[in-house]
């Protein structure tokens, strides 16, 4: 039997909510409620059942799930009352804006008995996939380092995103999603990190930053967003023990280059700008093979049927607070370096 979800919020991202369980097979939606008369009337427009508040979602029997969609500053009271009034919660990202505040919101969940989630929908980004598919497949051996970029030139959108106080910014934005997707493809432990923002288009918050974050094996890891870039950088590079990766974007497939042999028997020199060069001088077939991988096939309908599946009992949750905690951490970590100025030693 399909769970009963209703969503607060219906913004952009509430909205989108809407459509997609208006569309799954586990899930129905009993509605939706949002502070904003002029959404509320939107909601009603695309034929969404409306709650005169948040109060009467959660005194509704016939909910089993709500969806929190609301700014970023309101998610840890309303995940907190959902999980008291004896409802399953999803929130969306960020789950918070401080680990303080996400371990109240877990704690409430465990006492509840209730799963608590978060929506970190971009594990199922077809360019993440494709990274994690040629790591997993190892031709191309050992990640050394991986580099994720997302680039646009439209600033921070002009509504509570561009606000401090309700958690706007891209650490928090974009940067909790591409934090969570590289945790998912490195487990060892983080000792620093550091992290530089951007102040172009807005002066409250960051609308743009590059971070960095060291492995206690080795392994580096770079992020990059912006929304002052006219050309944008790759969407993925990778370095390899073996080769190289590199995803152009997330319409693209990944161009693997795969070193067969390390050396050449005669190196020619070739000619640069103002002299000439055996260090940068290309390789050739025999060393090198290059070719692409497919992207990935991806359902984002996963999410839900994960989440109803560890409802039931029949599947662990996929998104964990442990998970979940972690990239607040490293969140916590970027900002205090970017405040600082100066590298993070961290435990993460």
């Amino acid at each position: 039997m399909k769970k009963h979800i209703a969503v607060i919020g219906y913004g952009g991202q509430g909205a989108w909510h809407c459509r997609q369980i208006e569309k799954s097979d586990v899930v129905t939606l009993a509605g939706t409620y949002d502070i904003k008369e002029a959404r509320m009337e939107a909601a009603k427009a695309d034929g969404v059942r409306t709650y005169p508040s948040s109060k009467a979602i959660f005194e509704d029997p016939a909910v089993d799930a709500v969806v929190i969609a609301t700014p970023n500053d309101d998610h840890k009271r309303l995940v907190v009352d959902a999980l008291a009034a004896g409802k399953h919660v999803i929130c969306e990202k960020p789950v918070e804006m401080s680990v303080a505040a996400l371990d109240e919101m877990i704690d409430a969940a465990r006492k509840s008995g209730k799963i608590f989630t978060v929506h970190q929908n971009r594990r199922w980004d077809v360019d993440f996939l494709g990274v994690k598919k040629i790591i997993e497949d190892g031709d191309i051996g050992e990640p050394l380092r991986v580099e994720s970029r997302i680039h646009g030139s439209r600033g921070i959108p002009s509504d509570w995103r561009c606000q401090k106080k309700h958690g706007g910014g891209m650490i928090l934005d974009w940067g909790v999603h591409l934090i969570d997707q590289m945790l998912q493809l490195f487990g060892q432990k983080i000792v620093r990190v550091y992290c530089t923002v951007t102040h172009i288009t807005n002066d409250e918050v960051d609308d743009g930053f590059r971070l960095e974050l060291f492995f206690e094996d080795g392994k580096t890891v770079y992020i990059e967003v912006g929304t002052y870039n006219f050309i944008a950088m790759p969407r993925f590079y990778m370095q390899c023990k073996k080769g190289s990766a590199i995803i152009a974007d997330w319409t693209q497939k990944a161009k693997v280059a795969k070193m067969t042999a390390w050396h050449e028997r005669d190196v020619l020199p070739v000619q640069t700008a103002a002299g000439i060069t055996k260090t940068m001088a290309p390789r050739d077939e025999i060393t090198l093979k290059e070719y692409e991988v497919d992207r990935p096939v991806s359902d984002v309908h996963d999410f839900y049927r994960n989440f109803c599946a560890a409802v039931d009992g029949r599947e662990p949750q996929l998104i964990t607070h442990a998970e979940v905690r972690r990239v607040m951490q490293v969140m916590e970590a970027a900002f205090a370096s970017a405040e600082s100025g100066q590298t993070v030693t961290v435990s993460i």
